[in-house]
């Protein structure tokens, strides 16, 4: 009879496959173990995130701006462009102050301290998977808030004059 083989916690891995700790621990290899390379190479992800979330912004607010335009004639339309453009319009503003509360707040890398440098890089890379996740949720939002939009534009233009 075999001995009973020891059972051990399963390491919870992200979607990526790859803890923060893990990442940490990679980057500091790569690095030669130089911290500030390591938070400078990280800051370029937040560059992205932030340039992608100012698209967002972008397409948001203009989606709003046209609606304030075009917004009463297209809901004359009929039931359907009316309750479709108001579906829109909630979603879209429900993206953009997700968006202006969530990933264009700022919090400094430099305000993030851990014990050691690998527990520095581990929160920061938490906190950019964070914001991360965060602009996804938003970016999900306003896609459904501009194709419910554009499905009342659609019906606008198909019903006619």
């Amino acid at each position: 009879m075999t001995a009973p083989e020891e059972i051990t916690p399963q390491k919870h891995h992200p979607p990526s496959g790859v803890t923060p700790e893990e990442e940490a621990d990679h980057l500091l290899a790569l690095f030669g173990g130089e911290l500030a390379r390591c938070i400078e190479f990280l800051r370029h992800h937040f560059d992205v995130i932030q340039a992608r979330s100012h698209l967002l912004l972008t397409l948001g607010t203009l989606a709003l701006t046209i609606t304030g335009f075009s917004g009463p004639k297209i809901a004359q339309t009929n039931m359907f462009a009316r309750y479709s453009m108001a579906f829109g319009i909630v979603f879209v503003l429900s993206a953009l102050v997700i968006l202006l509360l969530g990933s264009l707040r700022i919090r400094w890398t430099t305000q993030i301290i851990g014990d050691d440098g690998r527990d520095t890089l581990s929160s920061i890379i938490r906190y950019r998977n964070q914001k991360t996740r965060l602009y996804f949720v938003e970016l999900t939002l306003l896609v459904i808030g501009l194709t419910s939009y554009v499905a009342s534009v659609v019906t606008s233009l198909m019903e006619g004059p």
